[in-house]
């Protein structure tokens, strides 16, 4: 072969162009199209027409006993919210799904690491899942009612169910699903025991828990609306459920709307504020999530 003189080749210098007199590439955006691209404003369009529209064949329909307006709804919800009323149901309903929740994830947690930790755990836990997560939570309010009577108790328990099941499934397949390169690389650095799970298990498997948390929370609120719709009166103090079929067996069609659209607004609200909050300073500035 030929060797190539690399010292023979000629050198030349070359001017930067001058791009001055170009028309810039970047352009700004026009204020429409950057308003369009907040999804907070795009949702907020959407639910405006969606009332505009209920409002529009509710008048069209002019039965309100069928289909009261979303101003007749709104002034409902005014009336009972100045007597106090209807906070007081909204309280009652939250505090019982509070205590029912918080029990579902401790249980949860439990079954979980009984899983994580142990072969016996795992079938456990598998076993129990398979059995009683296809197993509508309100028909378990017969037996509730039974045990522990009328009352907070037994709204508490059908709400474990509907929790417990789909945040410890979801947490387990979480942990299952973490890499083991990650696992080694963790136990490289020296993580064990309780740093371990705390520093590496449960961030690499916080998507899985995280949804698990949102579907327990679903399933927790629909079912204590749906148990408060049976029998509702705990003590002498109903929650949103009951309001809803006090109102319906009175033929307030405009109350039992109000009562609807504050279990929707509270949904939204803990799915748009309080989850969305936890995905922006978790998996997202993780980079796990987009």
């Amino acid at each position: 072969m030929t060797a190539i003189d690399l010292s023979s080749r000629p050198e030349f210098e070359r001017s930067p162009e001058d791009f001055s007199n170009q028309d810039p590439v970047e352009r700004p955006l026009p204020l429409w199209e950057r308003a369009w691209n907040s999804t907070a404003l795009r949702r907020t369009v959407l639910l405006v027409l969606l009332a505009l529209a209920w409002e529009a064949y509710a008048r069209l329909l002019a039965n309100p006993l069928l289909l009261p307006s979303l101003t007749e709804t709104l002034e409902a919800m005014v009336r009972d919210l100045e007597s106090g009323l209807l906070v007081r149901r909204t309280l009652t309903s939250l505090n019982v799904l509070v205590l029912g929740y918080a029990a579902g994830l401790a249980i949860a947690a439990v079954f979980t690491t009984l899983a994580v930790s142990s072969r016996i755990g795992t079938d456990l836990l598998a076993t129990l899942t398979a059995m009683f997560n296809p197993l509508p939570a309100i028909a378990l309010l017969p037996l509730a009612l039974i045990w522990f009577g009328l009352g907070v108790p037994s709204l508490v328990f059908v709400i474990i169910h509907s929790v417990l099941w789909a945040v410890a499934l979801n947490t387990h397949t979480g942990f299952r699903t973490v890499p083991e390169t990650l696992r080694m690389a963790g136990r490289n650095v020296g993580l064990s025991g309780v740093r371990y799970v705390a520093l590496l298990l449960i961030p690499a498997a916080f998507p899985a828990i995280l949804a698990g948390l949102k579907i327990g929370w679903a399933f927790a609120w629909r079912t204590l609306i749906a148990a408060e719709l049976v029998f509702g009166a705990s003590a002498r103090e109903g929650g949103l459920g009951w309001h809803i079929f006090e109102a319906r067996a009175q033929l307030e069609t405009a109350t039992v709307f109000g009562g609807l659209l504050v279990v929707i607004v509270i949904g939204l609200t803990v799915e748009s504020v309080i989850f969305r909050a936890i995905e922006a300073r978790t998996v997202n500035r993780w980079g796990m999530q987009r």
